[in-house]
């Protein structure tokens, strides 16, 4: 009686959510999309829909029974650990010598987050709340930590939503990018070659870099503190010198790690009441556009300087400058040998997109400060 019983509790929506959770963990397993989040969060979100569920809070007999999944949330994601966390492994991954080598690629990573702050004003004209359209914007990053910490601290209904959104679009960076770039680009400025003669950054440069990017961010953007603060420390620790075995565990064990557990924690709120809703399908479609604005401001920036610039930029270089690395410049680099094989646009791409990486952690921390 109690398996019919459980059977009979279950709705549409949440086999709706069964669904999304199966196609998620296709999309890691067939589709090598973001394997360590995507899969966890696909488990999760059949987890948290199942009738009854243990694995989340539930009331029995007047009583409140804890779940494990939001035990978890509770220690790892309201108080923001879990991504903070991820963000020493990234920095861990960075390196910061063809930004350092080629300084004016800063300018794209700034340029790339204008569709951020045009769907934050968007979404707030489709009537979401301004917290929850700031939350939204942030998705055009393509930087999963810092949506869900920018989601998180505004108390966002609809962080299930966001997270897969950023981590989906930032999975689908191959798919996405090219055709918007094509669109909005000739073939000749696509052929345009830009030598690559790197500099010498010496270590002591590496080292204070990170030091005094915290620094500056932390003066212009309080809140972005912890944000930046954490992705420098890893960095840091890579740059150091003397900690190799540590850089090494934090960019491969810690990252892992703490992703494997960050995805499925994070559908604590994918549950179907939370996600099964217009709002959410109008929250995809709105991260979607903030991509697709950050991909065109980078590219029109590029395009605005080659008015008044003797040495011309590859217009498809500002596109890198999101914070999906390194995937969006290994997209630069390909498209542009596939114009001309002899056209490398690696080390360009690169610069643009961890300055992207920085200006994406700069930007949540703006919009944390700014929305109130």
């Amino acid at each position: 009686m109690l398996i019919v019983s459980n059977l009979m509790a279950i709705t549409w929506q949440q086999m709706v959510m069964w669904v999304i959770g199966a196609l998620l963990i296709y999309l890691a397993v067939k589709k090598g999309m973001e394997p360590t989040l995507l899969l966890p969060m696909g488990f999760g979100a059949i987890l948290v829909n199942l009738p009854f569920s243990g694995a989340i809070d539930q009331i029995y007999n007047g009583e409140l029974e804890e779940g494990a999944l939001d035990v978890l949330f509770r220690a790892g994601i309201s108080n923001e650990l879990f991504p903070l966390l991820l963000f020493i492994g990234i920095g861990a991954m960075i390196d910061f010598g063809p930004l350092l080598s080629n300084p004016k690629m800063l300018l794209f990573g700034a340029a790339a987050q204008f569709g951020i702050f045009f769907t934050l004003g968007l979404a707030s004209l489709f009537g979401f709340e301004l917290k929850d359209a700031a939350s939204i914007g942030i998705i055009g990053a393509a930087d999963g930590p810092t949506a869900i910490v920018v989601a998180n601290f505004f108390k966002s209904n609809y962080i299930g939503a966001i997270t897969v959104a950023a981590y989906s679009y930032m999975a689908l960076v191959p798919i996405v990018q090219p055709p918007i770039i094509k669109l909005i680009t000739t073939r000749k400025e696509r052929l345009i070659r830009m030598p690559y003669a790197p500099e010498s950054v010496s270590q002591r440069t590496k080292i204070l870099f990170p030091i005094i990017v915290t620094i500056i961010a932390g003066v212009a953007a309080p809140r972005s503190v912890a944000l930046i603060g954490f992705l420098m420390f890893g960095n840091l620790v890579r740059e150091c010198g003397v900690l190799g075995s540590l850089s090494q565990t934090a960019q491969d064990v810690l990252a892992n790690l703490v992703t494997l557990f960050l995805g499925i924690t994070v559908a604590t709120k994918m549950r179907a009441e939370l996600f099964v809703t217009p709002e959410t399908l109008l929250i995809l479609c709105l991260g979607l556009l903030a991509f697709v604005f950050d991909t065109v401001g980078g590219v029109m920036f590029a395009k605005f300087l080659n008015l008044f610039s003797k040495n011309k930029i590859n217009p498809m270089v500002g596109a890198a400058g999101i914070s999906a690395f390194p995937m969006s410049a290994r997209v630069i680099h390909r498209m542009g040998q596939q114009e001309d094989n002899q056209n490398f646009l690696l080390m360009h791409a690169i610069g643009a997109n961890v300055s992207g990486q920085i200006a994406s952690v700069i930007a949540g921390g703006m919009i944390l400060s700014l929305v109130v």
